[in-house]
């Protein structure tokens, strides 16, 4: 089975929204693989963070790549407007719509890579038809919608589920929620490569602490083999 990269995408959702500018050149500068975008619309999760023209923003200030998550619905209507915003990677969340083929059409259609996102009560299984139009498989291991929660352990059984149908086709696994050194392991060991990560990053939102904390999850997430 072919292992991915690791890759820490430190979320944006837990920075200094005072000062998003600083906290996102702060991320870059400590050795952040990803940009991870959260976007809420207080509708399909109960919270509500920003749209394109802030992501649009800050997209100047790096060019590592903006992993964005589409938490709202229906996603389709805004996959264009986050594409021109700034966009690299694309993700949708699989109980957000009624036509998921389709969204994954529209992404690739802005020339962006596709991601689908499943939450905890989402079976693996869900993906089964679309897993080869797909770049990237996220794994919610939090109901989504707020920062600071408790890894779901049942998340490492959907990890292997996922890595399972995945097999050797080149698609990142993604997993977002509760993410720390403590579980990075057991988490890379699970099948995931691609590890996203809020408060375990920004907490305390000084920057001077990211660069440690980053390497601290890539090095555990890096013993997946050990």
């Amino acid at each position: 089975m072919t292992t991915r990269p690791i890759r820490i995408a430190p979320s944006i959702l837990s920075a200094d929204f005072s000062r998003l500018g600083e906290e996102v050149a702060a991320i870059d500068a400590a050795g952040a693989d990803y940009i991870h975008v959260d976007i809420m619309d207080g509708h399909f999760v109960p919270n509500i963070t920003f749209g394109p023209l802030v992501m649009a923003s800050v997209r100047k200030i790096t060019r590592l790549p903006f992993d964005v998550h589409l938490m709202i619905a229906p996603a389709d209507d805004f996959i264009a407007a986050f594409a021109k915003a700034g966009a690299d990677i694309i993700t949708v969340h699989a109980e957000a719509g009624p036509h998921l083929h389709r969204s994954l059409q529209a992404i690739k259609a802005e020339g962006k890579k596709a991601g689908v996102a499943i939450n905890p009560a989402t079976p693996v299984s869900t993906l089964a038809h679309v897993i080869d139009d797909i770049d990237l498989l996220l794994v919610m291991s939090v109901n989504p919608g707020f920062g600071g929660q408790s890894f779901i352990a049942e998340s490492l059984n959907k990890l292997r589920q996922a890595r399972a149908l995945i097999g050797n086709r080149p698609i990142d696994l993604e997993v977002d929620g509760g993410i720390s050194p403590d579980n990075a392991q057991a988490v890379a060991q699970a099948g995931a490569n691609v590890f996203v990560a809020g408060s375990s990053i920004y907490g305390g939102n000084d920057a001077a602490t990211y660069a440690p904390r980053i390497a601290a999850i890539r090095s555990a997430a890096s013993t997946r083999l050990a």
